[in-house]
């Protein structure tokens, strides 16, 4: 059920802007309430983002770095590299797709995170 109500959330939105991401968020919450997953609480986390930003959401994201399920999964890196280059933290954020894409799986998501780390390595330097 919480999960229907979720997709029906992102189904009724036509743009990303239009999208109830509080109410995403929050679904998510009591969806990770009831079944522990790591990757509910990283996509709870994308969520946050999205509705509060992206310094609430490092914090959830950071709290999974432990995960032995998330170990070599390449969407937790990607998202904090995400994260992390919203927030102009842009050497961590070209680390952190450059990790991403040794886990990714097929070739255009290697590619796709190559291209962000190269990205994120021309960003503004950082301040000292």
């Amino acid at each position: 059920m919480l999960q229907a109500a979720i997709v029906a959330c992102h189904a009724s939105a036509a743009t990303p802007d239009e999208t109830e991401w509080p109410r995403i968020a929050n679904l998510y919450a009591e969806l990770s309430g009831l079944v522990h997953s790591p990757i509910i609480e990283l996509n709870r986390a994308v969520a946050v983002s999205m509705s509060e930003g992206p310094v609430a959401a490092l914090a959830i994201v950071d709290g999974l770095a432990g995960e032995p399920a998330l170990k070599n999964y390449h969407l937790l890196p990607s998202v904090r590299g995400d994260l992390l280059h919203k927030l102009g933290r842009f050497a961590e954020a070209r680390n952190a797709f450059e990790l991403a894409s040794t886990l990714a799986r097929n070739k255009r998501e290697r590619e796709l995170l190559q291209r962000r780390a190269t990205e994120a390595g021309g960003g503004a330097p950082e301040p000292s």
